[in-house]
């Protein structure tokens, strides 16, 4: 058996040693040992010294009286011992720092706790500036699922008593991990707390909460990231530019939105302004309400407020539009299914303006992309029957040209199909309206149920619709 000797390099320090013993003989040249204790008397190591010249050697009954005086009652190492005594006395060599007993240390007991999942720790922001990273895309905020799981249990573990090697009984400790608890919108399922809902997970004093809104106390840019979140937002400070907001309930911006490109689910309510870079693009579920919109494209399924001004943009709505009292649309497309109420449209130099009501934009969009489609189908049909029309005697090649066609031709069908249905949709409110406070300036289009009326002399304080039985545009001083 091989002896566990420990290297020098890993002998334990005298101020680890509790105590030293060492075998007394009658003669000085006799050999010894020499015995100490470790870590409160939980180990016992010695070093052998071997006889000299006419001196007796080791021996066990010389250990044993050792053992009796040191009161080394557990964990010896006999078959250890005997085999150091043998190789010193026959090598004449010391052999030092030998375990000869060895004591069994406690087992703390350590207390049921949730550990965090380590999944959902949020890593520091990434600093460095060699790599190509687009801060954008980092976000401080921890997005979880409904059902996801937060933390999972860790059972008990019984804590077992020591002993040292004088037979010392040692209690054990009792370990209380810092654990979480479960908050706001979780359970406990099984041996996991989990989510209750899609949110935001939000740690205080430990408990984890899991909140269906979103608050940001101050601007949405490099330090937020872009938004992303599936319930309500609430934006304190302004949103940059390149910076994407998507939510799956309402958002509120108190200050100015420069968007780039947002879809949400619920309402838009912007305290500032929402300005564009002429292809940013702004999608509302729910109704919108703002001070101004410029140089943006903005749609909504229901009503749209704008307090001042609506510049250079494209707004589409399936509800009406709603302008202040002194309230401007001036240039871009405006599309209001039910109508517009402004206090003025047009103006006088630069883009045009051109209102449209009373129609489905939704449906009309869809339209003209079947109107592309039965161009691209017609094309494809036209120069397929140009190549039949040649002289060709791989009747192969023919048959596979005259299946082509075939299929073109069911194509061209089935989108005159769907066109033909969508313009039974398009007009979708003959009682849609226009109503200006103000002026209406010169090069207005006007556009109710696909009737246009071309502003050429200005029009003031007027009510423009459509004439149902004359199927013209109207005028109506308000």
């Amino acid at each position: 058996m091989e002896k566990p000797v420990i290297p020098p390099d890993e002998k334990k320090t005298a101020q680890e040693a509790s105590d030293s013993q060492t075998i007394v003989t009658g003669n000085r040249n006799d050999g010894n040992m020499v015995v100490t204790f470790y870590d409160n008397d939980m180990e016992a190591r010695a070093d052998f010294t071997p006889p000299m010249s006419d001196g007796a050697p080791l021996n066990m009954d010389l250990v044993n009286a050792l053992l009796i005086k040191l009161n080394i009652v557990y964990g010896f190492q006999w078959e250890t011992v005997q085999e150091t005594i043998l190789e010193c006395n026959l090598n004449h060599r010391p052999i030092d720092n030998v375990v000869i007993a060895r004591g069994v240390k406690p087992e703390n007991e350590v207390i049921e706790y949730y550990e965090m999942n380590p999944h959902l720790i949020q890593p520091p922001r990434p600093s460095d500036a060699s790599r190509q990273i687009d801060y954008r895309s980092w976000s401080p905020f921890v997005i979880v699922k409904k059902n996801q799981t937060l933390a999972r249990l860790h059972p008990r573990i019984e804590g077992k008593e020591g002993i040292n090697t004088h037979g010392i009984v040692l209690p054990f400790q009792v370990s209380r991990p810092e654990g979480v608890s479960g908050g706001e919108n979780t359970r406990i399922d099984g041996k996991f707390i989990v989510s209750d809902i899609d949110g935001q997970l939000v740690i205080e004093k430990k408990a984890l909460h899991v909140r269906d809104s979103l608050v940001i106390k101050g601007p949405v840019g490099y330090a937020t990231g872009n938004i992303i979140f599936p319930g309500d937002v609430s934006i304190e400070g302004p949103v940059s530019d390149g910076f994407k907001i998507y939510s799956g309930g309402s958002v509120t911006i108190k200050q100015t939105f420069d968007v780039t490109d947002a879809i949400i689910k619920g309402d838009l309510v912007v305290a500032g302004g929402i300005i564009g870079r002429g292809q940013a693009m702004v999608k509302s579920g729910g109704g919108i309400r703002t001070k101004f919109i410029e140089n943006c494209r903005a749609a909504a399924r229901k009503t749209i407020f704008v307090d001042s001004e609506i510049i250079n943009s494209s707004v589409f709505t399936l509800e009406n539009i709603e302008m202040g009292d002194k309230g401007l649309i001036l240039g871009g497309d405006v599309y209001a299914v039910k109508g517009i109420r402004a206090g003025g449209i047009g103006k006088k130099a630069g883009k045009s303006t051109r209102i449209h009501c009373g129609i489905d934009f939704t449906a009309e969009q869809e339209k003209e992309k079947y109107n592309s489609k039965l161009r691209l189908i017609a094309e494809k049909i036209r120069k397929l029957r140009e190549l039949m029309e040649t002289k060709t005697e791989d009747s192969e090649k023919r048959a596979k040209m005259e299946e082509l066609l075939k299929r073109l031709k069911e194509e061209q069908k089935i989108a005159g199909n769907k066109v033909s249905e969508l313009l039974g949709r398009i007009i979708t409110d003959e009682d849609a309206a226009v109503e200006v406070a103000g002026a209406v300036i010169p090069g207005t289009l006007i556009e109710i149920c696909q009737i246009a009326l071309f502003v050429s002399e200005p029009l003031n304080h007027v009510r423009i619709r459509l004439d149902k039985d004359s199927r013209k545009i109207i005028t109506e001083k308000l």
